[in-house]
């Protein structure tokens, strides 16, 4: 028998436009599944009308009222790192931070996005060829999907991205970390789509707010798999055509979870149950037709 604790563990998101993630209820079911009582605040700076400039003051404030730890999604996953002292290997590799352990005074930086997607990846599709992808998108959650999709042995990755200088310099860190693979940036998506074996989608387009493809239908083929980040909605309109023109494909959902699995772990100590959590997910958005504003 789980031993209840006597005060509820608390941790928070901070984040903005969040009032409609799931991760407060992941953490919340998991929690009572356990034995014990968690309170997770959102802390979204759309409603506080507040900006990534609050942020020294929202983690004082979080240390203050007994927070164990924090999520932290768009826009503060890189703005963050200034006022942490200190960083998991992953988290520096990546430059990026979505868990925050607050003990003793301390701050930790973690980044579990990008074991999200790699553990949904792993699951989702086992057996794919990671000979060579194609990933669109350089932003934050491009970083740690490319650092897992690379972490999970792919030997050729083509990055393309709105702003080719955000490539570039995705494509030149990511090789200094994975110099075994060739990494590049690149303006040709047809060419590239055409050597590929997969596609990775890691912009927000496919969501209610930006409703989309993020390439020409054309370019896929039924030999590629297709991974997406995006997961309101699970179906996004990239794959429902992958599907139709017979690839392979994997939706955001799991990473959506995965990095909710790993900040449980950190912020308990306790070992959470991915299976159950993944029910808990599938029963949430089956129910819900809300739009989400981050893989958080």
């Amino acid at each position: 028998m789980v031993e209840t604790r006597l005060k509820p563990l608390k941790a928070g998101l901070i984040g903005a436009g969040i009032q409609a993630s799931l991760t407060p209820a992941m953490h919340v079911q998991e929690g009572a599944a356990q034995g014990f009582a968690y309170d997770y605040e959102l802390i979204d700076l759309n409603q506080r009308s507040l900006t990534p400039d609050s942020l020294p003051e929202l983690l004082s404030q979080a240390e203050q009222h007994g927070l164990s730890g924090l999520n932290i999604t768009h826009p503060c996953k890189q703005l963050v790192i200034a006022y942490l002292d200190e960083l998991s290997d992953e988290a520096r590799a990546l430059g990026a931070v979505n868990t925050v352990i607050l003990k003793s005074g301390r701050r930790y930086g973690h980044n579990t996005d990008w074991w999200g997607f790699a553990e949904s990846f792993r699951r989702g599709l086992p057996d794919a060829d990671l000979d060579a992808a194609v990933q669109i998108g350089a932003g934050g959650a491009g970083v740690a999907t490319a650092y897992a999709i690379l972490s999970l042995g792919l030997k050729n990755l083509t990055v393309f991205d709105l702003d080719p200088e955000k490539a570039a310099h995705l494509a030149q860190t990511l090789s200094t970390l994975f110099p075994e693979a060739r990494i590049t940036a690149s303006g040709e998506l047809a060419a590239a789509m055409g050597s590929a074996s997969g596609l990775i989608h890691a912009t927000p387009t496919g969501m209610a707010k930006y409703p989309g493809i993020p390439l020409p239908p054309e370019l896929l083929s039924p030999h590629h798999w297709v991974a997406e980040i995006v997961y309101f909605p699970l179906e996004t309109e990239l794959l429902k055509t992958a599907r139709l023109r017979g690839c392979r494909v994997l939706n955001g959902g799991g990473m959506a979870v995965f990095q909710a699995v790993g900040a449980f772990r950190l912020f308990t100590g306790r070992e959470p149950d991915a299976l159950r959590m993944m029910r808990h997910f599938d029963s949430l958005t089956s129910n819900s037709n809300r739009s989400g504003e981050d893989s958080q």
